[in-house]
């Protein structure tokens, strides 16, 4: 009987403890249901809301580049592209390869995308192919549910419509690499573009505005629903040039063919009216992406077409340096108008022959003859006379020597030769016979053609200090503001030099005895005046000379003359300057000249047919009457 009781007490506390433990249990589970259902249900909502709804960052609209008239130069154009985001994907690889089966691609494409998925976060879209078509876009959408983590994504692709005639001052955009991405999370969207060279890379981040968000719904295969919330970005700036487009594909048209590069400027303002270097290239390529063979031709070109010449070539300027040595020696005293030198053809300097262009020389030789006929003798007694200390002050109150800080990248200082410079970058002293080299503008001087145009600006617009500009608004992030239009300030150099050089430089081209009067502008009130320049390449050799070998069609192309020009109109009251350089393409006065000629007679005939209203608008005068 005792036994009986111990064994139902003992049963009663085991149910008892179960029964304990099985409340416990219940009474947890209840806790946790509450903390989960009451407590937390905020935040599950939200995340249960976040597998139904994403939130995608929307690129913001790439700024335009327009020219002076509000000519679009670089726009945007609608682009179809397929995207995997990889987390989504089953198996990456399985994916590509039945996306391969509706569009092509290559096994080099194939590396490439797993290259970027690999670099990047699991959600963020990596571009498959861009620039579809519709019937490829078609194709993909009815394969969709066949497709996990595939996608179309609807973006804006950069258009260069005048192509290779701007590609030199706009750039290109391309791509951004792993080392470019940064912290900004724009550059992580497929497809997203930045500025490489040019004016799209000075102002990318103006021309790159700000992002903005789209909230979308989507279903369990991801399949965009509807959009629910959309906020867009903030559009990048617009940035107007002071180029002006036509007259631009004007001079690219005139140089084709050549390896050349030509700057024309207001040489007032400073504003670039056109800027080219030929060959060219399609900016276009280099957004939808070049092959390796278009890349291969386009490095391996002898003629450059990548490199602007226009600002990163360096030339020795030959004979239109002679410009400078006539204000140095006038400004020092060395010369005076009426001072003069014979020219025999030949001056010897010790051991030292050198020569003038002139076979028998020019005879009596004045400033104003030494700069019409270009007589080498009268500057290279000029120049002894003067110093190369003194010629290298006035280069570079002139332009040269230094950047002009052009709102382009790569512009190159040159080089302006000096005592220092040479004990410096050389440890061997200056020498007589380098001075009267540089006196026609050879040796160790270096100048783009950027600061050839510059000089001449200087010399004919009262002796101001202009600097040249591509943009005709101040352009920051905030947007763009108008540029200050403050009168730079004077060189120094006094005015009746600059009037004595000027008029020299005039008859050169108007002049009967001129070195470019074949290649003066008829046409009453259009006038231009200039300088030539032929810049020998390769030194002449004695026994080549005896041989007759002189001329530039007797030598390889690549040891050809340079030609060059510098000019100006109209004559009567400077408003355009112009510097044309042709590599290896032999006299100044035969190849450069003419072009010149016709650049800066299109320059005014462009204002003199501008109405009046867009000439208010533009800030360029109308031209005087009788300018046709």
């Amino acid at each position: 009987m005792h036994s009986d009781i111990d064994r139902q007490k003992l049963f009663s506390r085991r149910a008892a403890m179960l029964a304990g433990g099985k409340f416990a249990l219940l009474s947890a589970l209840v806790g946790r249901m509450y903390y989960l259902q009451v407590i937390e249900s905020a935040r599950y909502a939200t995340l249960a809301e976040e597998n139904r709804i994403n939130l995608r960052l929307l690129a913001p609209p790439r700024g335009r580049i327009v020219d002076r008239f509000g000519v679009p130069m670089a726009v945007n154009q609608q682009n179809y592209r397929v995207v995997l985001i990889s987390e989504a994907a089953e198996d990456v690889e399985e994916t590509l390869g039945r996306l391969g089966a509706i569009i092509p691609i290559g096994d080099g494409e194939k590396r490439r995308i797993l290259r970027d998925i690999g670099r990047r976060r699991g959600f963020v879209p990596v571009t498959v192919r861009e620039n579809l078509n519709w019937e490829e876009v078609a194709r993909i959408e009815v394969n969709i549910p066949d497709l996990p983590g595939v996608m179309i994504d609807v973006g804006q692709s950069r258009h260069y419509p005048h192509g290779e005639d701007t590609a030199h001052v706009l750039g290109y955009v391309a791509a951004v690499s792993e080392a470019e991405i940064g912290r900004d999370p724009l550059l992580e969207l497929p497809g997203f573009r930045i500025g490489k060279a040019g004016i799209e890379k000075v102002y990318d981040l103006a021309l790159r505005g700000t992002g903005g968000s789209s909230q979308v719904e989507v279903n369990a295969l991801g399949r965009v629903i509807r959009e629910l919330r959309r906020r867009e970005g903030q559009p990048g700036a617009e940035v107007t040039l002071t180029i002006d487009v036509e007259l631009q594909k004007m001079v690219v048209r005139r140089l084709a063919g050549k390896s050349a590069s030509a700057v024309v400027m207001d040489v007032h303002t400073g504003e670039v009216l056109a800027m080219a270097s030929t060959p060219s290239f399609d900016p276009n390529g280099f957004n939808k992406g070049l092959s390796a063979e278009a890349w291969r031709d386009l490095v391996s070109n002898p003629m450059a077409p990548l490199t602007n010449k226009a600002i990163r070539g360096q030339y020795a300027p030959g004979s239109t340096f002679k410009i400078v040595v006539a204000l140095a020696a006038l400004e020092k005293g060395a010369i005076t108008p009426e001072t003069t030198f014979f020219c025999p053809g030949f001056l010897k300097l010790g051991d030292a022959t050198f020569h003038c262009w002139k076979r028998g020389g020019h005879g009596t030789v004045d400033l104003a003859k030494g700069i019409t006929q270009s007589c080498d003798i009268y500057f290279y007694e000029t120049a002894r006379r003067t110093g190369i200390d003194h010629i290298a002050a006035m280069a570079r109150r002139l332009g040269f020597g230094r950047r002009l800080g052009l709102d382009l990248p790569g512009e190159q200082p040159g080089l302006v030769p000096t005592r220092d410079w040479k004990l410096a970058t050389m440890d061997m002293p200056w020498q007589k016979g380098e001075t009267l080299i540089t006196g026609i503008g050879q040796g160790y001087l270096l100048a783009t053609p950027l600061q050839l145009v510059v000089m001449t600006a200087r010399l004919v617009n009262g002796g101001f200090a202009v600097t040249p500009h591509l943009t005709r608004d101040t352009v920051t992030l905030d947007g763009t503001t108008p540029r200050a239009k403050d009168r730079p300030a004077s060189m120094g150099v006094a005015a009746a030099y600059l009037k004595l050089v000027r008029e020299a430089t005039t008859a050169v081209v108007n002049s009967l005895k001129g070195t470019a009067y074949k290649a003066r502008i008829t046409e009453a009130g259009f006038e231009m005046g200039g300088k030539t320049g032929t810049i020998q390449v390769r030194r002449i050799t004695k026994a080549e000379r005896d041989a007759g070998v002189r001329k530039n069609k007797d030598r390889p192309w690549k040891d050809r003359d340079h030609a060059v020009f510098v000019g100006y109109a109209p004559v009567h009251a400077p408003r355009y300057a112009v510097a044309v350089l042709v590599e290896h393409g032999g006299g100044g006065s035969t190849v450069a000249a003419p072009i010149a000629r016709d650049v800066l007679l299109e320059a005014q005939r462009r204002d003199a047919a501008r109405p009046p209203q867009a000439q208010r608008l533009t800030g360029v005068p109308a031209a005087p009457a009788g300018r046709g």
